[in-house]
């Protein structure tokens, strides 16, 4: 049990120090908007540039685990999507909604958990994992938002509109050049990777912080028009609570049974693999849907809810699978 709570209280305190910032009267209204395009614009694509760059292509080759963990998020992530062009809303927000649902938070919680129950052996498939979540998965729900964004439009245009947004999204270029790196076999001089690893390092914390700053503006906005600032995206539909606790069970529930059911009975991966992509899979939402959602201007309420109540559930939800894991 303490193992998890360690693992999930240094990213309360960072989404409480953002909230508290700005409550506080520390950063303004516009703070929030700020941090996610500072994420988004530098730190994310050069984490994303040296998670490729620096992996090694026969630590990262391992297809049954790939396929296990690849297919458990798809498992979860195109039912929710279908189910939002089903009810009207759209691809974008089903792009959103679907990574809520299957967009585990390995890159910040999966190494040190990773650590602590399987050793060394299990940064391999977590540093997969995380490749997997933050440059695959992530560009799909990219490219799905970038085409609902093209609706109305000549096909010709449309195609070469798609083209050029996904062309100059920081989010798809970053990884793309790292993959280009890492099969170049191109060693980073020292002064770059230092930069990297800065830049880069300072990506999960501000956005947490960012995340912080966003629930306190929701707060405000929800005491009254004196106090709120400018809404920086649209309202939040009715109902959102019975959408973030849907999204929280997929994600906690869902997911790892999924790639658990993908793991073992279906490619029967050695038990130490499948049971490793299980716990990944049950990891909480990470950040990257909030980042999306902001980016975008979509809702990001629900985005945000499902980061935190995830995020707090997982502490019994991976406690349980460690105690059957054993």
């Amino acid at each position: 049990m303490l193992t998890p709570f360690l693992t999930v209280l240094p990213i309360f305190a960072l989404v409480f120090a953002g909230w508290a910032a700005r409550r506080g009267g520390a950063l303004g209204p516009g703070a929030a908007s700020e941090v996610n395009r500072f994420v988004v614009w530098l730190a994310l694509p050069a984490l994303l540039f040296d998670i490729m760059a620096s992996a090694k292509p026969a630590e990262i080759w391992q297809p049954g685990f790939i396929l296990a963990f690849g297919l458990g998020c798809g498992a979860v992530f195109a039912p929710v999507v279908a189910l939002r062009l089903a009810q009207g809303r759209g691809a974008a927000e089903g792009a959103i909604d679907g990574l809520n649902a299957s967009y585990a938070n390995a890159g910040y919680m999966g190494f040190p958990l990773a650590l602590a129950v399987a050793g060394e052996t299990g940064l391999g498939p977590t540093l997969i994992a995380t490749i997997l979540t933050v440059s695959v998965l992530f560009a799909l729900a990219i490219l799905l938002i970038e085409c609902a964004g093209q609706q109305g439009a000549r096909p010709l245009r449309a195609a070469a509109r798609l083209a050029g947004a996904l062309a100059r999204n920081p989010m798809l270029i970053a990884p793309a050049l790292g993959a280009a790196a890492m099969l170049g076999g191109l060693e980073q001089p020292a002064p770059m990777a230092r930069f990297l690893d800065l830049l880069g390092g300072a990506a999960s914390p501000c956005a947490l912080v960012g995340l912080g700053l966003f629930l306190a503006n929701e707060g405000a906005r929800a005491e009254g028009p004196e106090t709120a600032p400018k809404p920086a995206s649209p309202a939040p539909r009715p109902g959102r609570g019975a959408d973030v606790w849907m999204l929280s069970v997929l994600k906690l529930v869902a997911h790892p049974l999924a790639t658990w059911a993908i793991a073992g009975p279906l490619l029967g991966l050695p038990a130490a693999q499948a049971q490793m992509a299980t716990l990944l899979a049950a990891l909480p939402t990470g950040t990257g849907p909030f980042m999306l959602a902001e980016y975008y201007g979509r809702p990001a309420a629900t985005t945000g809810r499902v980061v935190l109540v995830t995020t707090a559930l997982s502490v019994l939800s991976i406690s349980a699978l460690l105690a059957w894991r054993a």
